[in-house]
């Protein structure tokens, strides 16, 4: 039964076209045409963003930057297991998802590190992508304190769920 709501809206939208005078089929392939303009603009810088993204995971850096702020992050009160995840995330959402589903097999679902991944993944937002997507639908380059301002939002979140999962 749920499977026909799709048609059913896509028959009910067509018949009140009809009626209201509108020519239906234009006005669908004006859209599916616009939109294929869309696609035209994004594919580019979903490409680069998704290719450095690969080759960034590729070259081992995250790994190396997670030995190396491991420290910082004891003393943010954020487990240091996370670090790779707290790298990741503004990057993109399924290499963080991978890097939490190894954090939970090998710390446990309902531990303090699985509980602050999931968290972090919860109240995070893969930034660059983001910003890659919106700005490439505007057309316009991302303003100058735009990256910065995200970045801390996205650490404050970091910060702030690890505290969470402590009070949890």
């Amino acid at each position: 039964m749920l499977s026909l709501i799709p048609a059913a809206l896509l028959a009910g939208l067509c018949l009140y076209g009809l009626f209201r005078g509108v020519e239906v089929y234009t006005v669908l392939t004006d859209g599916a045409a616009k939109g294929l303009q869309l696609i035209g603009k994004l594919l580019p810088g979903m490409v680069v963003l998704f290719s450095g993204i690969w080759l960034l995971r590729a070259s081992g850096l995250p790994e190396a930057l997670n030995a190396w702020i491991a420290p910082l992050l004891g003393t943010l009160g954020i487990p240091p297991e996370t670090g790779l995840l707290l790298l990741i995330r503004p990057l993109s959402g399924s290499a963080a998802m991978a890097a939490a589903s190894e954090l939970m097999a090998k710390s446990g679902v309902d531990s303090y590190v699985g509980r602050c991944a999931a968290v972090m993944l919860g109240s995070s937002e893969t930034t660059f992508y983001v910003l890659g997507l919106y700005y490439g639908a505007a057309g316009k380059k991302p303003a100058r304190w735009v990256i910065p301002a995200a970045l801390c939002a996205d650490l404050a979140c970091f910060v702030s769920s690890a505290w969470l999962c402590r009070v949890l």
